[in-house]
C-alpha cells in the first residue's frame, strides 16, 4: 500500500525531512520529541477542543450551494472556514501551536505571513495568551495588505517589513528563521503552513485535520455517508488543503483536487504553479518541489493572491502529486477573479482570493450527477477587497 502520511523520519515518500542549521538543531529536536505526546494528551485535547468551539466558533458549517450544484451538475458543498474567528482556517493551527509552545515553556512567539491571515491569527492567540509576538512580512505584502498589518498591530504584535528579495512570503520566512536562530531557547516559531522542517508539516496538518474530521460527521448527517467523491482546495504552502484531505488520504474513493496559482499563465514567467513547474530541492528546512533555476536559485513566484505566491509546496502535497494521489490544476489570475465575483453575486459570499482558485477548478472537472463534492472556502475576502475593487468592472 502506498504511504501518504509522514514516516518516522519526517518524510512523505522522498519529500520532507529537517534540513536546518546546527543552531536550530536542539529547538527542532525538542519540538519533534514533544509535539505528539502533547497533542495526544487529554489536557491538550480538552483545551484545544474547547478553544476551537468557544473561541474560534467551530464546527464551521458545511453549506450546500444550490447554484454551484445546478451549474456544475453535482452536489457541491462549501466547507465554510471563512466563518472562523479572524476569517480563515489559519486560527485552527495557531490555537494548537500556542498551546504546544506554552506546554514547552516558550515565552515568545514569532511568525511569518504573506496575505496576513496567518499573522493576524498568530497575533490573536498571542493576545489571548498574553505572549509577545513578532510577525515578519514582506514589504510588498505589507503594502497590499494594510488592513491586516493594522489588525496585527492593534492586537499587540510587532510587524517587521522585510525588504530582501521579492519582499513577499519567501523572504518573510527567511527573516523569521534568522530570528529563530538568534533566540532558540525562549522562542517558538509558529509556521503557518505545512512547510518547514519536520515536525512542522505533520504538526500543522494534524492541527488542521479538524476540518476533515468535521466533514466526516457533517456528510454523514447530510448524505448518510462520511466521504465525498471529490475534495477540492487551493494550495500555496497547503495547510487548508492538508486539513481538508487529512482523514481521507487512504480512501481511494475520494478524488483529491489541488488548485495552485497559475498567475499570468504557467509558461508566462509570472506564476506560482510550483507542482507544475517544480523540481526537487531544499527550502526553509525541507526537501520538496520548488520553482528554481537549473543551478538551484529560487525563481520568484507571482500570484494575484498574496497567500499563494510561495515558490514551494508542502512535502505532503509534493508526494501526493508525484504518486498521482492528487490531481493538480493550475488556475490563472483571471479565472480566480471571475470565480470570486460569481460566488459573491450568486451566493452572497465574498471568498478570499486563495479560495477563488479552488472555486475556479470546478470549471475544469467533469462531474457525474450523483457526485458529492466538498470544496474548502479557506478564508473570507475582506483582506482582498482592494484587489477586487480594482477589477470589479471587468467581471
Amino acid at each position: 500500500m502506498k504511504q501518504y502520511s509522514v514516516d518516522e523520519s519526517g518524510y512523505y515518500g522522498e519529500f520532507g525531512g529537517a534540513y536546518i542549521p546546527e543552531i536550530l538543531h536542539k529547538c527542532v529536536n525538542d519540538l519533534e520529541k514533544a509535539y505528539l505526546p502533547i497533542i495526544e494528551s487529554r489536557q491538550f485535547q480538552r483545551d484545544f477542543s474547547q478553544l476551537l468551539h468557544d473561541y474560534v466558533g467551530r464546527p464551521s458549517p458545511l453549506y450546500l450551494s444550490r447554484q454551484l450544484s445546478e451549474r456544475f451538475g453535482a452536489k457541491i458543498y462549501l466547507k465554510r472556514e471563512d466563518l472562523n474567528h479572524t476569517g480563515a482556517h489559519k486560527i485552527n493551527n495557531t490555537v494548537g501551536q500556542i498551546l504546544i509552545a506554552r506546554e514547552m515553556g516558550k515565552t515568545r512567539i514569532i511568525a511569518e505571513t504573506g496575505a496576513g491571515q496567518h499573522g493576524v491569527a498568530t497575533a490573536t492567540v498571542c493576545a489571548l495568551m498574553q505572549m509577545p509576538c513578532t510577525v515578519y512580512m514582506g514589504e510588498t505584502d505589507v503594502k497590499r495588505q494594510q488592513v491586516n498589518v493594522k489588525k496585527m498591530e492593534m492586537l499587540g504584535a510587532k510587524v517587521v517589513p522585510v525588504t530582501s528579495g521579492n519582499m513577499t512570503l519567501k523572504d518573510a520566512t527567511n527573516e523569521a528563521i534568522r530570528d529563530w536562530c538568534s533566540h532558540p531557547t525562549d522562542t517558538h516559531y509558529i509556521i503557518g503552513s505545512v512547510v518547514g522542517p519536520h515536525p512542522y508539516p505533520d504538526m500543522v496538518a494534524r492541527l488542521q485535520s479538524v476540518i476533515s474530521k468535521e466533514i466526516k460527521v457533517q456528510l454523514t448527517e447530510k448524505e448518510g455517508r462520511d466521504y465525498p467523491d471529490y475534495l477540492i482546495a487551493c494550495v500555496g504552502g497547503g495547510s487548508n488543503a492538508a486539513g481538508t484531505i487529512y482523514e481521507y488520504l487512504d480512501n481511494d474513493k475520494v478524488n483529491i483536487v489541488l488548485a495552485e496559482a497559475g498567475g499570468k499563465g504557467v509558461d508566462s514567467g509570472e506564476t506560482a504553479a510550483t507542482i507544475h513547474l517544480g523540481s526537487q530541492g531544499v527550502l526553509h528546512g525541507c526537501r520538496t518541489l520548488l520553482m528554481q533555476t537549473e543551478d538551484g536559485q529560487i525563481t520568484e513566484p507571482y500570484s494575484i493572491s498574496a497567500g499563494l505566491d510561495y515558490p514551494g509546496i508542502g512535502p505532503m502535497h509534493a508526494n501526493l502529486a508525484v504518486q498521482n494521489r492528487a490531481q493538480v490544476i493550475d488556475i490563472n489570475d483571471d479565472e480566480a477573479l471571475k470565480a470570486a465575483f460569481e460566488l459573491t453575486r450568486n451566493e452572497g459570499i465574498i471568498p478570499a482570493l486563495e479560495s477563488a482558485h479552488a472555486l475556479a477548478a470546478l470549471e475544469k472537472i467533469k462531474f457525474k450527477p450523483e457526485d458529492i463534492v466538498v470544496l474548502t472556502l479557506s478564508g473570507r475576502g475582506d483582506k482582498d477587497l482592494d484587489t477586487y475593487f480594482k477589477y470589479e468592472g471587468q467581471y
